[in-house]
């Protein structure tokens, strides 16, 4: 059954924490060269594979007692925080450009570049801890995937705009908040649990 609130909480927590992320930079970079819906098009299906990947992965999560599951979930948000605040910018990657300005071409080379790039994440690991956290797959999946899909277009269509309102070491700094309340929370109820 479908939870507005554990897809609202989920969408914040991943949006969150993508934004600070290169692949609003790729999405923005994509943007600039070649046609939005096409890059996006690319985009959103290799979003969609990593959700499938840590839906599945969170699923598996469930099958362990609840105190170790919010144990191992409280520590994973525990160092997604860390990691989020040890971050440095590494500098844009520049994409390969495809020879033609096809569906497919453009289409395809957004999608490996996300693919390659955001495969084991730090959201698609979120991804995995949310849903063993709510043990709720289609909430959870449907929060995500819109998130990630939101950043994207957000990046596509409007990185540099976003940027200039919104400082990235903020974003990071409110991403890793939400990630060390999450990690309290989960920690709290394996402990008392």
């Amino acid at each position: 059954m479908f939870d507005i609130t554990v897809a609202a909480v989920v969408f914040g927590v991943v949006f969150l924490a993508e934004l600070p992320d290169k692949t609003a930079l790729a999405g923005l970079m994509l943007g600039t060269r070649y046609r939005a819906s096409y890059v996006f098009a690319g985009v959103a299906a290799a979003f969609a594979v990593h959700v499938a990947l840590a839906i599945a992965a969170g699923s598996v999560l469930t099958l362990l007692p609840h105190r170790v599951v919010q144990a191992v979930v409280g520590v994973l948000f525990l160092a997604g925080a860390v990691m989020l605040l040890a971050k440095k910018d590494d500098g844009d990657e520049e994409p390969k450009r495809p020879a033609d300005q096809s569906f497919w071409k453009v289409a395809g080379a957004g999608f490996s570049l996300i693919l390659v790039a955001e495969f084991g994440d730090l959201t698609q690991i979120m991804t995995a801890n949310l849903a063993a956290r709510y043990d709720d797959p289609l909430s959870v999946g449907v929060g995500a995937v819109l998130a990630l899909w939101a950043v994207a277009g957000l990046g596509i269509v409007g990185g540099r705009t976003l940027m200039r309102f919104v400082p990235l070491k903020l974003i990071t700094k409110v991403a890793a908040l939400v990630m060390l309340v999450l990690a309290g929370f989960s920690l709290y109820e394996a402990v008392a649990g």
